[in-house]
């Protein structure tokens, strides 16, 4: 379980940029292609750019040709939390971080063994740290 964090949209807007508050605060998404750590192959974690909370490991990413960075699976399940959307004519589940209920992406199952799952994540809503 982690720390429940909340604060309000001006105190987020203080702390982040409009595209990281709008991926992240307003549930939007970043251009497919166009995120910093799409191409990234550094070991290391991905952390919530809002909170911090430790999201996902290098070693669980994987290319899957989407657009987004990918992993197969969350560092803790504790850590992500899925929720059902409906928006845009589709239903899909969405993933927000635990902590702070940042929008993450979503998550698919098309995606690798052991999991089969695709979760598909905007950079933008990610920080990386370096191992």
């Amino acid at each position: 379980m982690v720390d429940k964090i909340s604060k309000s949209d001006n105190e987020w807007r203080k702390q982040l940029s409009s595209p990281q508050f709008a991926v992240t605060r307003g549930k939007a998404t970043e251009p497919a292609f166009s995120g910093e750590y799409l191409d990234n192959k550094e070991t290391g974690v991905y952390r919530c750019v809002c909170c911090e909370t430790e999201l996902f490991r290098s070693s669980t990413k994987f290319e899957s040709g989407c657009g987004w960075p990918s992993f197969w699976e969350p560092l803790l399940s504790g850590n992500v939390k899925e929720i059902k959307d409906s928006s845009h004519g589709m239903e899909r589940i969405e993933i927000v971080c635990a902590a702070c209920e940042a929008h993450l992406g979503h998550v698919f199952n098309d995606g690798p063994q052991p999991t089969g799952l695709r979760y598909c994540i905007n950079s933008l809503s990610l920080k990386f740290e370096k191992k």
